[in-house]
């Protein structure tokens, strides 16, 4: 009868779907990093050691993987040889993880002492596709919602959340995770976008508490080189997540005064010999005028 018992209490039915209840058995912790050695600490000593990890480093670091392995239980650390962002960094580890749930985290969150308890509990007959934990920060939400009226309950659904704490039902999927086009930035809201769709749940639940740090995840000595990059990828991608989206002809018209913005203030810091500016603002001219070309996201920074 106990068998039994646990059994109908583990699992329910709910519209022909059994769903699975999230435990710390069947969960997998995935944490995508390059040049990440000053925070990752901090994100994994915040983790209960219990739960399944797995790192995925975009490098060839193998001293930081094997530094990492050493130190921590039920852990997985895999080389990617090469930078390959964070979409296809975080599919690279979905597809390495054996559980039903991954929660998606960057290497510079680091969780409060019941973060997954509270997520554990709110999971209990809830039907998802994603759910999040919030960020401690009110200043910075780690979600998007148009009708904010919907905000009555600790657990509240959503548009979209961002992609630095995420959990994922692998079922509602179909192997169909983070678009591998995209280097960065908006992966997470084309993810969300496909999911709404589909007539899937995102939620955000705010007892489950996290603390981002902010562009913390690659050593500030390439802050610069992080810079143009970020200027880059944000424009191809910006572009790109609309014509997927939206069509060619929104695209275009949200962002040709984009692209005439970036090349009159490039032109202006070229002439004050303002370097990092000129070479941002180029950058990000450079990034959207490739992606109107339907050109690869091919630009990578320089972390050696």
């Amino acid at each position: 009868m106990y068998i039994i018992y646990k059994f109908k209490y583990t699992l329910y039915h709910n519209e022909g779907f059994f769903l699975m209840l999230i435990t710390k058995e069947n969960l997998t912790i995935i944490i995508v990093t390059i040049k990440s050695q000053k925070v990752i600490e901090g994100c994994l000593n915040s983790i209960d050691p219990d739960i399944k990890k797995i790192v995925v480093e975009n490098s060839s670091n193998e001293n930081f993987i094997n530094e990492i392995s050493s130190k921590y239980r039920n852990i997985e650390c895999y080389l990617t040889g090469k930078n390959l962002g964070m979409g296809s960094g975080n599919n690279f580890g979905i597809k390495k993880s054996k559980t039903r749930y991954v929660m998606i985290l960057n290497p510079d969150v680091v969780l409060d002492k019941n973060t997954i308890d509270e997520i554990l509990k709110i999971s209990h007959n809830l039907n998802f596709a994603i759910l999040s934990p919030i960020n401690k920060d009110k200043n910075y939400p780690n979600y998007k919602i148009n009708n904010k009226t919907k905000i009555k309950n600790s657990l509240f659904e959503v548009d979209s959340v961002d992609g630095y704490a995420m959990i994922l039902d692998k079922t509602k999927f179909e192997n169909n995770f983070f678009d591998e086009k995209i280097f960065m930035y908006l992966e997470n809201d084309d993810l969300c976008l496909r999911v709404k769709k589909k007539g899937e749940k995102i939620f955000v639940y705010n007892k489950s508490l996290i603390s981002h740090l902010g562009a913390k995840a690659v050593d500030t000595k390439y802050s610069d080189e992080i810079e143009y990059s970020r200027n880059w990828h944000w424009s191809w991608s910006k572009f790109y997540f609309r014509r997927k989206h939206f069509g060619l002809a929104i695209a275009l018209c949200k962002s040709l005064p984009s692209l005439l913005n970036s090349f009159l203030k490039f032109c202006f810091y070229f002439l004050i010999s303002d370097k990092l500016k000129f070479k941002s603002n180029f950058y990000r001219a450079s990034g959207l005028f490739n992606s109107i070309i339907s050109k690869d996201s091919w630009f990578r920074p320089r972390l050696d």
